[in-house]
């Protein structure tokens, strides 16, 4: 066993039992379970309780009360744990001459014997704790509750430890760490352990082996452990060990390497989650300008018709259906494509479709189209922003190694942008709407000689187009505020997006945004956010000049005129 502290804890481990009968492993592992049970209780069943030891609770001495909590924290399991989780809730009281009390069932019964007294005519005084007193009563009862058969109950008490592991003993350390069968827990364990070794005086073995154990870890308080160690004073080492100072010296930079690969890993993961988001604002412009070439400055208004169509949707669960809150967002889906799609078929029914061929009206009209929607959604839901809450199956994140934490609501809109990427595909590619489409937008003038109904075409087109931002909108609705001006901090990354992946290309629209979405969150850390988007915009513009098609070219008739 390499966690060695005291003779009494390896004489103890000496004489635990082994089953020799190798055939049967589970019989060994329940055996040293049950053994390192008993040698838990035994480490902590040094003496029975009296009321004299825990006398300096009630009293003003800080320092006595944590030696109160700490010779608390030795009594028989079963005392201990009973009178730490009342000091933890507050139900300890001090009675005067009478002792301390503990609340309970309308009455009071005495902390150490747990029989009913009466307290008639006592003057009953709350104890004081601070905020270091109430950490060590519950690293004290972590300690205790690293011997339970639950293991829910392990982790907790594993947690409390990480955060203060001051507050645990090597001696129950070493056993919790002999008898753990997990070996998440395991791990998390031996951290502790090594925290606790390397704020002590162990030997120089232990903590070199300390420090092995906290290899990688980047949490502020290994940090400030490796620094401890190599810290230095007048020239001189604060650790005079040499062996030591190398084991933290390697400790440090892994941990250096891990929070290095950390921070590619979560850079790249925000950069797809905001590549994403501006290829679902994206989407559907690529298609209205590539068929039909209008600069549509009133598109960001769709993702703010189906955001707040997604707000609707989910004031009317919260009224009717509360029990089923965690499905409003899947009833939101076809509400918000529906409500934008109908918006812009409108749209290009009464405005567009007299402006074509004319972009500068075009760009004009469509800007006083946005101020005129934003304005309308003012009058209809406020100028404030209103919250859309996330489903339960949306809150929290995945942690796939320490540090590293991906929302689950990025990840799921990151999957939900590929959905809608290939249903788009399947639309354009695998019906006869998607066959009009390609065609009007590779040869207009062909397609309407061979019977095709190009006005009907570009309505269907731009009404899907904007029927995709409005999926767009349901999305963003999950990852923050909803407001009038949502849309306008995505149009001009959405034209960019466009532009560069090349007009009318669903592929090179793809690789636009995520290749934006990724560049942005990689430079942004360096120079800032505002610098970051003016130096893509100026790389974007020095590429175009040299590829003015984008990445990926349209072919047709149209294109090569």
């Amino acid at each position: 066993m390499p966690f060695r502290r005291s003779s009494s804890s390896r004489a103890a481990r000496a004489r635990a039992p082994v089953s020799s009968d190798r055939s049967r492993p589970w019989l060994r592992l329940w055996l040293s379970r049950l053994c390192g049970a008993a040698l838990l209780i035994a480490a902590t069943a040094a003496h029975a309780l009296t009321q004299a030891d825990i006398a300096p609770l009630a009293g003003d001495d800080f320092d006595a009360k944590g030696e109160a909590i700490a010779a608390i924290a030795k009594a028989p399991a079963a005392e201990a744990r009973r009178l730490l989780e009342a000091l933890a809730d507050d139900s300890v009281v001090s009675a005067g001459e009478r002792g301390l009390v503990i609340k309970a069932d309308g009455g009071y019964v005495d902390a150490i014997t747990g029989a009913r007294v009466d307290i008639d005519g006592a003057a009953l005084e709350d104890l004081g704790f601070n905020n270091s007193l109430r950490a060590l009563i519950a690293g004290a009862l972590s300690g205790l509750q690293l011997g339970s058969t639950d293991i829910g109950v392990r982790r907790a008490a594993i947690d409390t430890l990480l955060e203060n592991p001051e507050n645990a003993s090597l001696e129950v350390l070493d056993q919790a760490i002999a008898t753990e069968s997990d070996s998440v827990l395991k791990v998390k364990l031996q951290r502790v352990w090594a925290m606790q070794m390397l704020d002590g005086d162990g030997s120089v073995d232990d903590r070199v082996k300390a420090l092995g154990f906290l290899a990688g870890d980047n949490s502020a308080q290994a940090l400030q452990r490796f620094g401890a160690v190599l810290e230095r004073s007048d020239d001189r080492w604060k650790e005079p060990e040499a062996r030591v100072r190398l084991a933290a010296e390697r400790a440090l930079a892994e941990s250096r390497s891990r929070q290095t690969k950390i921070d590619v890993l979560g850079n790249l993961f925000a950069g797809l989650s905001l590549g994403s988001v501006l290829l679902l604002a994206a989407l559907g412009l690529a298609i209205t300008y590539g068929l039909i070439g209008v600069i549509n400055m009133a598109h960001g208004e769709f993702l703010m018709i189906g955001a707040y169509a997604t707000y609707a949707v989910q004031s009317l669960f919260r009224r009717s259906l509360p029990d089923a809150m965690d499905w409003y967002l899947m009833a939101s889906l076809p509400v918000a494509f529906l409500a934008a799609a109908l918006v812009g078929f409108v749209i290009e029914r009464l405005v567009l479709r007299h402006l074509y061929g004319r972009p500068l009206e075009t760009l004009l009209a469509t800007f006083g189209l946005s101020l005129l929607l934003m304005q309308g959604v003012r009058m209809l839901f406020g100028a404030q922003n209103v919250e859309v809450a996330n489903p339960s199956w949306m809150s929290g994140g995945w942690e796939p190694m320490p540090g590293l934490i991906l929302p689950y609501n990025r990840i799921v809109i990151l999957l939900f942008a590929l959905a809608v990427v290939a249903i788009a595909w399947a639309v354009l590619n695998r019906t006869r709407l998607g066959l009009f489409v390609r065609a009007v937008t590779q040869n207009r003038s062909m397609a309407a000689c061979v019977g095709v109904r190009t006005w009907k075409v570009d309505s269907y087109a731009f009404a899907f187009g904007a029927g995709i931002a409005g999926l767009g909108g349901c999305a963003l609705s999950q990852i923050g505020n909803v407001g009038p001006d949502l849309g306008q901090g995505y149009i001009i990354d959405s034209f960019m997006a466009v532009v560069l992946g090349g007009v009318g290309q669903l592929t090179g629209t793809i690789v636009g945004a995520f290749g934006l979405g990724i560049l942005n969150k990689f430079i942004e850390p360096s120079i800032g956010a505002v610098l970051a988007k003016i130096l893509v915009l100026v790389l974007i513009v020095m590429f175009i000049q040299k590829r003015p098609q984008g990445l990926f070219a349209l072919k047709g008739r149209s294109a090569e005129a």
